[in-house]
């Protein structure tokens, strides 16, 4: 059993070759724009089937459509050669370094402890981590 989901995305990216597709299509950003959108609708469709899982009270398919954005949100990084460790790593230190509050614009009628910006909050740096998107 893997515990490297980044690799595994990695390996099916290599297999079904998306990578490849963006490299051969990196002098045209009408193209690359257009596969991100594609890939962001993906991710919308996920969450409509999450969401809809939550609906029909189905936890089969909350589970399923909740690794399915990891899975592609994961993937259209590596095709638009981000390293995501780094990127994860940037937004974790971000967020660890947020405090339990209160955030008026978010309501929490759970009370659930919620995560708000301390003033002196840096938010994460993806600077030189951007890859194939700044073609686009």
């Amino acid at each position: 059993m893997s515990k490297d989901w980044v690799k595994d995305i990695h390996d099916m990216q290599t297999k079904y070759q998306t990578r490849e597709w963006v490299e051969k299509n990196i002098n045209d950003p009408e193209k690359l724009r257009a596969f991100l959108k594609f890939r962001i609708g993906f991710l919308q469709e996920e969450l409509d089937e999450t969401r809809e899982a939550h609906l029909l009270k189905d936890p089969e398919e909350i589970v399923d459509g909740l690794i399915d954005l990891c899975v592609v949100a994961i993937g259209t990084l590596d095709a638009y050669g981000v390293d995501a460790y780094k990127a994860w790593d940037e937004v974790l230190k971000a967020n660890m370094q947020k405090e339990v509050g209160v955030k008026p614009s978010r309501p929490n009628p759970l009370g659930v402890p919620d995560l708000v910006k301390p003033e002196d909050w840096q938010a994460p740096s993806h600077e030189g981590n951007h890859g194939k998107f700044n073609n686009i």
